[in-house]
């Protein structure tokens, strides 16, 4: 049975606009105890920053997202988000710290149960696309970070997709959606995105990247990239 690791089952568009980037994406093939099934998680994320301050909490996500996995053994997305969120909070707001930090980041988490067809995801801010037979359906977030912010301190919710072969599923950060360029230095927005995915979905996962790639670089044109990029789709 063919997974996501093959390299024609997905692509990963990542631009930093430095060196090192707030972006990141992480992918993990655990089985937890208890489970009859290996999972594959994969996280698409975006955090507080780019540069090396980006780069630093990047840092942090990703070893709370495998002490998470690994260390305490959770399964769903959601939990997973939960316990990230209490880590990173707990590690930038020390005991005595006069002033709180809200650093954090907006992810969407993937656990892909291949064996039964499933996917379970929870989503912080970013929201999901599942295209099925050339149509899209959107997957709202929850408007929360992983991370500090200034609302209720709620439970991240999880969501399920029974899954179809030939199905993609894409996750992404701003950054693209952000960018100003074209002929009237506007925003790209993901409405066009979004029609820029749909319109090409029938091509190789190389194809799409390369792709999406090239009208990026041709709506920016000249100005600068203004923030950090990342595309993730995976073909089921």
């Amino acid at each position: 049975m063919e997974t996501v690791t093959d390299t024609k089952n997905f692509f990963i568009l990542y631009k930093p606009k430095d060196i090192v980037s707030g972006d990141f994406y992480h992918a993990l093939a655990h089985k937890p105890a208890g489970s009859p099934n290996e999972l594959f998680y994969m996280c698409t994320a975006d955090c507080t920053g780019h540069g090396v301050p980006g780069a630093l909490m990047s840092m942090m996500g990703i070893s709370r997202l495998n002490e998470s996995i690994i260390e305490r053994n959770l399964i769903h997305p959601n939990e997973i988000l939960d316990n990230m969120r209490t880590g990173i909070i707990t590690s930038l707001n020390p005991e005595g710290s006069v002033e709180e930090s809200k650093d954090g980041m907006d992810c969407v988490l993937c656990a892909y149960d291949f064996e039964n067809m499933e996917l379970e995801f929870a989503a912080a801010n970013n929201p999901l696309w599942h295209v099925r037979e050339g149509k899209v359906t959107e997957y709202k977030a929850d408007k929360m970070p992983v991370g500090k912010y200034g609302g209720e301190m709620k439970p991240f919710s999880l969501q399920k997709i029974s899954l179809r072969a030939g199905d993609i599923i894409y996750t992404f950060t701003d950054g693209f959606a952000d960018q100003f360029g074209g002929d009237k230095g506007k925003k790209f927005k993901y409405k066009q995105l979004q029609e820029t995915l749909l319109s090409h979905c029938n091509l190789p996962m190389e194809d799409q990247k390369e792709l999406l790639d090239n009208v990026f670089e041709k709506w920016r044109g000249n100005l600068e990239q203004i923030d950090d990029v990342l595309v993730i789709g995976v073909r089921i």
